[in-house]
């Protein structure tokens, strides 16, 4: 039996009318949308003057006038008006113009956990016009610095002090600064942005290791591979000329002994290129603490492999690390917080990060207490034989080891202080 559309003429009539519609939705839309943004435009900056209280108060005043309109209660009307009069009143001290230069400086710009940071705000009066006592707010971090700016005469300079907090490796941003007019009952307020924002670098500590990488980085004319090729300078066997060979490489002696051309092959030798890779998810660390040992492990390694001129690149799952100078790698290592599960695995992690990256001579592993021996093998076998690989197990509070796993070295690091004479046992 075969079913057909008891009204086959009605499809196409309502594919039609949809169609028609849609032009319609879309004519209607290309003709309001441009009103809409210039009514913004003008009510934009109105609207954004409220603040939540305000907006309270607003909502409470047209309340009250409802209620007196349907119910004819005088007393909501009373209230209704007094609410409006109240942010009509508030909106007189939200005129004035300001005319401010603001400086906003950190003393000094990088710091270590725990150093004093200073910072100061110098505010000129630019105008020609006294200007009227207001108020200033400067976020720091994640706190706002307000200060009460006097009468100031035209050309007068205003200097305040502050001190910014360094209990925590991150990267502080100071600014820019905000003049605020607005009434005593937060109900308006009128924000201007002056200066730009200055950012302060809370490093990692760190500390000093002994030079070539700490013994893990050995080599100065580069490592010896397996891999066989036709120029370089470590020596392994004679093998027949073949045409395109170059001649330089041959070996007289020997062809003119058996009669025949001789070429010389060579064991590449490969400069060092030390890859590190930082676990930073943050279940793999038992608490903050744990993870912040692993930045500073990560640090204090990087910075000397740097100060040594070996080549390396630093990875997390966040990207890799600017490491042109020791400076960089630790304003770069400030950027880095815990993250989620971004990829399935480790391996998965580590071969997505390396994997445009030179190929290492040495690599070394940071995780924290919660990453197993069997995740650090899994990242082993992502590299070649010839690669020497180490991997730092940061445990909190554990006693200093090195032990060797199926080939793989691996060191608990306890305590930061314990670093420079673990990496010394590997010389």
């Amino acid at each position: 039996m075969t079913v057909t559309d008891s009204k086959p003429g009605l499809a196409v009539p309502l594919q039609r009318l949809g169609a028609r519609g849609t032009r319609l939705l879309t004519a209607v839309g290309a003709i309001i949308a441009p009103v809409v943004r210039a009514v913004w435009r003008l009510a934009g900056p109105v609207f954004r003057t409220i603040t939540a209280a305000g907006w309270l108060v607003l909502g409470l005043s047209v309340v009250a006038l409802v209620l007196s309109a349907v119910f004819g209660w005088q007393e909501f009307t009373y209230l209704g008006f007094i609410l409006l009069a109240s942010l009509a009143l508030c909106a007189v001290f939200l005129f004035g113009r300001a005319s401010y230069g603001v400086l906003v400086e950190l003393n000094p710009r990088r710091v270590v956990v725990g150093d004093r940071a200073m910072g100061r705000m110098v505010v000129t009066n630019i105008g020609t016009r006294g200007l009227t006592p207001t108020r200033m707010e400067l976020p720091v971090g994640r706190a706002i610095a307000e200060f009460q700016l006097p009468a100031m005469k035209p050309k007068e300079e205003h200097e305040e002090l502050f001190a910014v907090p360094t209990n925590k490796r991150a990267v502080i941003i100071a600014g820019p600064a905000e003049s605020v007019r607005g009434d005593q009952l937060g109900m308006l307020r009128r924000a201007l942005k002056w200066a730009d924002a200055v950012d302060l670098f809370v490093h990692p500590k760190t500390v000093r290791l002994a030079p070539s990488a700490a013994g893990l980085v050995r080599d100065l004319e580069g490592q010896v591979s397996k891999k066989i090729t036709n120029n370089d300078i470590a020596f392994h066997a004679l093998r027949p000329y073949v045409p395109g060979d170059d001649r330089r490489y041959v070996h007289w002696r020997t062809s003119a002994r058996i009669g025949q051309l001789m070429v010389r092959q060579f064991e590449e030798t490969r400069r060092s290129q030390v890859t590190m890779i930082l676990a930073s998810r943050s279940d793999l660390y038992a608490s903050d603490e744990e993870f912040e040992l692993a930045i500073s492990v990560t640090a204090s390694i990087a910075a000397q492999v740097i100060r040594d001129g070996v080549q390396m690149n630093v990875v997390s799952e966040s990207g890799v690390w600017r490491t042109q100078t020791v400076t960089s790698m630790l304003d770069a290592s400030c950027r880095i917080d815990p993250v989620g599960r971004v990829y399935p695995s480790i391996r998965d992690f580590a071969r997505e990060r390396t994997r445009r990256l030179p190929a290492p001579s040495v690599v070394m592993m940071i995780g924290g207490s919660n990453m197993t021996t069997g995740e650090y093998r899994s990242v082993e076998s992502l590299f070649g034989q010839d690669t020497a690989q180490v991997a730092f197990h940061v445990v909190a509070g554990a006693q200093p080891k090195i032990a060797s796993v199926a080939g793989l070295t691996v060191i608990t690091v306890g305590d930061l202080s314990d670093l420079s004479r673990l990496v010394r046992g590997l010389s």
